[in-house]
C-alpha cells in the first residue's frame, strides 16, 4: 500500500482473526478435566511422570508371583500366612517406608542425609532414656524432638557453610553414633518391660497385633495421606519441588532455598524420630553403636529412589516412596521365606538401585 502524500510505501500488519480459544476465553485452566473419569486420567498421567505407575505395576507383578508360590507350596513357601503378613510385613514395611518419606522429600529438595541410621539409633536411646526418667509421654516427645534436633543441625550445617549434604550428614552421622555411646554407654537401652507386654496403651499404639495387620501399618497410612496432602497438595510441598528443581529460579519468584532446605531436613527429622518409636516398639531395646540401624540409611535412599524419586532433586510422589519400600521389603522377604544366601539380598539391593537410577535419568530425559 502507498502513501498519497510521502510517495513511500507502507506495509500495514494486520491482526490475525481471533481463534477459537480467544473467542470461548478458553486457557490453561479451561483445560482443566471436569469429568469424574478425565481427572482420573489426569492423575494417572501425573503419577506415571514421576515413575511411581511404573514400579506400582512391577510390585503388583511381583505380589502375584509370590500369592501363586506361597497358593501352591504353603508350607514351603508361606507368604500369605498371617504369621508372615502381620510379623513380618505389616511391621517392616511401614518402618522402612516412613524412613523413605523422609529420605525422599529431602532429595526431591536437592538434598541427602546419610547420617539416618546413626540418627535412628540416637533418637530411640533419647526416647528410651526419657521414658525410664519420666514415662514414654515424655519419652514420645523427646525422641521427636531428638529426630528434629538432628535434621536441623544436619540442615544448618548444609545451607549456611555450603558443604555438598552427602559429606556433611556422613561426618555428622559418625558424631551421632558417638553421641549415643556416650549419652548410654555400651549397653543395649531396654525399653521397661510394661510397655511392650501385651495389653499396655504403648503396644495398642504402636506394635498391636490386629491378626493380618499390625499397629504400624495404620500409622503408615495415616502419615502418608499427611505427607502427600502437604507435599502434593499445599504451596510449601511446591516450594520444595520448585528448589530442588531449579533453586535459582525458585529465589527469583522469592522462594527461599535457605528456609525450603531446613524445613525439609526438620521433616526428615521427624520421620526419622518417629521411626525410632516404631524400631523400639517392635525391638524393645537398642544398641548403641550396633550396626542393626545402619542398614537403614542405603535401604531408605532405594525405596525412594526405586520408587522414582530423582537424585538430582525436583521430582518424586508420597505413593512412590512407599511402593518402592514395598517392594524392597516383599522382595527381602521373598528371599528369607526362600532361604536363599544373605548376600543375595546385598546384590538385589545393589542391583535395584543402579537400575532404578538409570530409569529415573531415562524419565527425566524424556522429560527435558
Amino acid at each position: 500500500m502507498s502513501d498519497s502524500k510521502s510517495g513511500k510505501t507502507v506495509t500495514n500488519i494486520e491482526a490475525p482473526a481471533p481463534t477459537e480459544a480467544v473467542k470461548t476465553g478458553r486457557n490453561l485452566a479451561g483445560n482443566k478435566p471436569t469429568t469424574a473419569m478425565g481427572r482420573f486420567k489426569h492423575n494417572l498421567q501425573f503419577v506415571r511422570g514421576r515413575g511411581a505407575l511404573e514400579i506400582t505395576l512391577v510390585f503388583v507383578a511381583i505380589l502375584a508371583v509370590f500369592s501363586i508360590m506361597s497358593a501352591i507350596d504353603p508350607s514351603g513357601f508361606p507368604f500369605l500366612d498371617a504369621n508372615n503378613l502381620s510379623g513380618v510385613l505389616t511391621q517392616s514395611i511401614p518402618l522402612m517406608a516412613i524412613l523413605a518419606i523422609g529420605v525422599g522429600i529431602l532429595m526431591i529438595a536437592g538434598e541427602f542425609d546419610l547420617s539416618l541410621g546413626f540418627a535412628l539409633t540416637f533418637n530411640a536411646v533419647v526416647f528410651v532414656m526419657f521414658t525410664k526418667s519420666v514415662g514414654p509421654e515424655i519419652g514420645i516427645i523427646a525422641g521427636l524432638l531428638s529426630g528434629v534436633m538432628i535434621g536441623l543441625v544436619n540442615g544448618a550445617i548444609v545451607v549456611f557453610t555450603k558443604i555438598p549434604s552427602f559429606i556433611a550428614t556422613l561426618g555428622m552421622g559418625f558424631f551421632w553414633g558417638g553421641a549415643s555411646i556416650f549419652i548410654n554407654g555400651t549397653n543395649a537401652a531396654q525399653l521397661p518391660p510394661s510397655l511392650s507386654a501385651d495389653g499396655s496403651w504403648f503396644e495398642f499404639l504402636f506394635a498391636h497385633d490386629f491378626g493380618w495387620f499390625r499397629s504400624q501399618f495404620v500409622w503408615l497410612i495415616l502419615i502418608g495421606i499427611i505427607a502427600y496432602l502437604f507435599l502434593q497438595r499445599h504451596k510449601l510441598g511446591n516450594h520444595i519441588y520448585a528448589v530442588g528443581g531449579n533453586p535459582a529460579a525458585a529465589q527469583a519468584i522469592s522462594i527461599s532455598p535457605t528456609r525450603v532446605k531446613l524445613m525439609a531436613f526438620g521433616i526428615e527429622g521427624l520421620l526419622v524420630g518417629f521411626a525410632s518409636i516404631l524400631f523400639v516398639a517392635r525391638i524393645p531395646s537398642v544398641q548403641p553403636g550396633g550396626s542393626a540401624t545402619q542398614d537403614f540409611t542405603l535401604f531408605a535412599v532405594a525405596a525412594a529412589v526405586v520408587g522414582g524419586t530423582s537424585l538430582l532433586g525436583g521430582r518424586g510422589t508420597i505413593l512412590g516412596m512407599i511402593i518402592g519400600a514395598a517392594l524392597i521389603e516383599v522382595i527381602k522377604n521373598g528371599l528369607i521365606l526362600g532361604n536363599a544366601p544373605g548376600f543375595y539380598l546385598q546384590l538385589f539391593v545393589g542391583v535395584t538401585i543402579v537400575i532404578a537410577a538409570i530409569f529415573n535419568r531415562f524419565m527425566e530425559g524424556k522429560a527435558s
